[in-house]
């Protein structure tokens, strides 16, 4: 790869291309937990990661929902549009989870009446904390019509994805979502797979995601291939 890198993050490398607009945007093995306190790797990773996320933008380009995806390149990279990212992690919550369990008592597993849409400052310096409308205003990261759009979309594709996935025998537990500005235009950015969702096995409940790393359940290159497999077909 003879581009200049731009950026490296924990799970991605971004590369400029000879389009002023657009960067190549290449998947790592590498896989971090608890704000990269935990550390690791996880064999073909990237490589299912950016499939995965292939198939969810085209999806979801299908669905009318504008992302930042152009084209997959080969099996580790994709061609997006360059954005402006805007700093707050979208977080949808089907079923309580995670944090979430934690911070409501609510047992994991335990199905909410309706989406919990929630916002996190995108800040790794600070652990990526909790914020709400108030926050966001105070800190001029996004206009209240900019976020009522974030929420919106969010939710959409929270509905889209869901009944995708259901279809095909796995629960859309929670997942985070990026955002980010392309002339004037906000798009999805960033992935869709199995680190950054929650999937669950409909009908055991079985983990496919990157909670088998996080808590060291196993298997977890068997989940990520298992979560393909079914988008497939």
């Amino acid at each position: 790869m003879t581009n200049r890198l731009l950026y490296e993050g924990k799970a991605k490398k971004v590369f400029e291309t000879d389009h002023p607009y657009e960067v190549l945007v290449y998947f790592k093995d590498d896989a971090t937990a608890f704000n990269g306190v935990k550390k690791g790797q996880i064999h073909s990773k990237g490589i299912l990661n950016n499939a995965i996320s292939s198939l969810f933008f085209e999806l979801l380009d299908s669905r009318g929902v504008k992302s930042h995806f152009v084209k997959k390149i080969d099996e580790r990279s994709m061609l997006v549009k360059k954005l402006k990212i805007i700093q707050i992690e979208v977080v949808v919550r089907n079923i309580a989870a995670g944090s979430l369990s934690q911070r409501i008592g609510w047992p994991e597993g335990k199905i909410l009446p309706k989406p919990v849409l929630e916002f996190y400052l995108k800040d790794d310096a600070l652990g990526d904390p909790l914020i709400n409308d108030y926050h966001i205003a105070a800190l001029g990261i996004a206009t209240p019509q900019q976020l009522e759009h974030l929420a919106d979309q969010s939710l959409k594709i929270n509905a889209i994805l869901s009944e995708h996935l259901l279809a095909r025998k796995v629960k859309l537990v929670d997942f985070k979502l990026e955002f980010g500005m392309s002339d004037q235009e906000i798009l999805l950015g960033d992935e869709i797979s199995p680190d950054t969702c929650r999937f669950w096995d409909a009908e055991t409940n079985q983990k496919l995601d990157k909670d088998r790393f996080r808590r060291d359940l196993g298997d977890v290159e068997e989940a990520y291939q298992e979560i393909y497999n079914r988008l497939k077909g």
